[in-house]
């Protein structure tokens, strides 16, 4: 009797532990490992960082999201990490090496300028875009004039390799797993380019 009440002592808190983290990890956030390069330079192949899960998403907000059904190649089980440019009802529209939403100039001081220029037109129509006419060259929908309810338009910030809104459409927000930040422990640029909260974003 002594040595069931030792065990079961040594495995409540045990269970206790293994109860709170599952929660935790279900609800609150999770670790995800960046694989590639379309988060360049912010966050780089192999790096590591926390989705939080219950985070408001905002213009920029870096998110994870489940890519399988978004991405018409992507696998069941496959995640996409990628930075919200356009919320629902949102006009994107890119011109002469600038981007706009809403009509309004977005400033992109986490990326350089060829990214911002030659980067983001990269696979869509030359040097001048908007949602309707990236739909139509790359056949992902009826030609939308905004962004839908309850979706996002996303891109990576290495424009010239990502694979992104431009080339298959938008992300369902039941699709999205938390935005993502990078812990202390990561570098410099990522925290300042991640973790910011943009307070210089067009507003409507």
């Amino acid at each position: 009797m002594k040595i069931f009440k030792s065990i079961l002592s040594w495995l409540f808190p045990v269970f206790i532990g293994f109860a709170i983290a599952l929660l935790v990890r279900t609800y609150l956030f999770g670790v995800v490992r960046v694989d590639g390069s379309s988060m360049e330079p912010n966050l780089v192949n192999n790096e590591r960082a926390i989705a939080l899960k219950q985070a408001k998403i905002k213009h920029l907000s870096v998110i994870v999201f489940d890519a399988y059904g978004e991405d018409p190649t992507a696998k069941p089980g496959m995640d996409y990490v990628k930075r919200v440019i356009g919320l629902p009802g949102d006009k994107i529209t890119y011109r002469d090496g600038n981007l706009y939403v809403n009509h309004k100039l977005v400033p992109q001081k986490f990326i350089n300028t060829y990214q911002r220029t030659t980067g983001t037109a990269h696979g869509a129509e030359a040097t001048k875009w908007n949602l309707a006419s990236v739909a139509k060259a790359h056949h992902w929908g009826n030609q939308p004039r905004t962004v839908p309810a309850n979706e996002y338009f996303v891109m990576g910030d290495h424009r010239y390799v990502s694979n992104d809104s431009r080339y298959w459409g938008f992300v369902k927000k039941d699709k999205v797993v938390g935005v993502v930040k990078v812990p202390f422990w990561g570098n410099a640029t990522a925290k300042r380019n991640v973790n910011q909260r943009v307070n210089d974003y067009p507003q409507k």
